[in-house]
């Protein structure tokens, strides 16, 4: 009888797996919106979506299961870590992608490269009724809202660890103090970590100044010889929550994230100013489902949506219905929504010939460290080999002298 009731009750737990996410799926959307996606059609196809890592809800109510089982589409998710890798996957071909989320920037680009597709608006409803046309509408004029619908907008920020720094830093020159030699965390990639130097400099970010640009990358390694620092993107979150590191640069909504898991780290907009942005949803050329990639940008506007990718990012959301809604935890936040940035600039596309100078002088930043890193490694292992040379022939002196040969 024991044996007839567990089994009765392992069936009951089994099927509840399956049952709840159901039930919960119809609390959480009217009937109005699931037939609207039901009638689109969508069974049986799939999206390729390509986004940053960690920018998504995929814990409170998973976004993308939740599109799958409204729409009966299937979705291929896969991640990037900065514009230039997510440029690079696309521009080399081979791939196809329904769904892109760059920088402004880098939607800037792909514009005047003609790797976009214009939306079409009619199957994109939530828009007119949820996009903040009040405080972002500025971001996607002179025909970059023909591309892009707006997911998040932040900016740069600099973290730091108050256990490490006992004043709270004002200047992002702070990055090159030699006290913090091997505690600090940089950008890597070229935009964001330019920037930083560009900024200190007094200069404007989007100069197209081959000198300016020199000089910024002469700062740059002054840097690397002075402090050593590291180049990361997603590994950021665990190094600094660790506690070993004084400062990173990254950007502002992630260190809401930080700071649950490690209440010691502070944060500066340093007064030099720093890099607003927004990053938007797409369809690039290409595109083997431009109906279901429109039917996912609405559907990521859908209020209930909308809140939980803006509670599971901490960036400041574009989406009126998230804004107004009184359970919106992070409308208070210093971090995500300031009352007021100075000297703020925004990255926008840079002529041809500068971006190309711009990555070789990257190269040069990146490649004095890697060289070095080489060297180190390298000398290393010849260390080691000696050592294990010279033990190994007194080892042979010690057993030729034991053995009197």
């Amino acid at each position: 009888m024991k044996k007839t009731i567990s089994i009765f009750i392992a069936v009951l737990v089994v099927l509840s797996i399956f049952v709840i996410p159901a039930s919960a799926d119809e609390e959480l959307f009217s009937n109005e919106v699931k037939e609207y996606y039901k009638n689109l059609g969508l069974q049986g196809t799939t999206l390729n979506i390509y986004n940053w890592g960690e920018y998504i809800d995929d814990e409170e109510i998973d976004v993308i299961t939740q599109f799958e089982k409204l729409t009966g589409c299937d979705v291929n998710y896969t991640t990037f870590e900065s514009n230039e890798n997510m440029y690079s996957k696309l521009s080399g071909g081979g791939v196809s992608y329904d769904i892109i989320i760059p920088s402004d920037y880098m939607v800037e680009r792909l514009i005047s490269e003609e790797m976009l597709l214009k939306l079409d608006y009619n199957n994109i409803p939530n828009f007119n009724k949820y996009f903040d046309s009040e405080n972002s509408g500025h971001l996607i004029e002179n025909g970059i809202g023909d591309y892009a619908v707006i997911y998040n907008v932040g900016s740069t920020i600099l973290i730091y660890n108050k256990n490490l720094v006992k004043e709270e830093p004002t200047s992002w020159k702070v990055l090159w103090d030699e006290q913090y030699k091997g505690k600090i965390l940089m950008f890597n990639n070229p935009r964001d970590a330019f920037a930083v130097a560009q900024f200190a400099l007094g200069q404007d970010i989007n100069t197209t100044n081959m000198a300016d640009w020199d000089k910024a990358a002469d700062y740059l390694l002054e840097q690397r010889q002075k402090v050593r620092p590291e180049y990361v993107m997603d590994e950021v979150f665990i190094k600094m929550e660790s506690g070993e590191y004084a400062f990173a640069t990254y950007y502002a909504g992630d260190y809401e994230l930080m700071v649950e898991n490690n209440p010691d780290l502070g944060f500066a907009f340093p007064q030099e100013g720093v890099n607003t942005f927004y990053d938007a949803m797409c369809v690039p050329k290409g595109s083997q489902n431009k109906k279901g990639a429109e039917a996912f940008i609405n559907f990521m506007m859908e209020p209930e949506i909308a809140l939980a990718n803006a509670e599971y990012i901490y960036y400041a959301t574009a989406n009126k219905a998230v804004l107004e809604n009184e359970d919106y935890s992070l409308i208070d936040s210093e971090a995500v929504y300031p009352d007021e940035l100075k000297n703020t600039q925004s990255f926008h596309n840079l002529p041809v010939d500068t971006l190309q100078y711009m990555n070789s002088l990257w190269m040069k930043v990146k490649g004095e460290n890697d060289a070095q890193g080489l060297y180190i490694g390298f000398f290393s292992v010849i260390a080691v080999v000696v050592v294990i040379i010279i033990a190994h022939i007194l080892k042979k002196k010690k057993m030729a002298k034991f053995y009197n040969v």
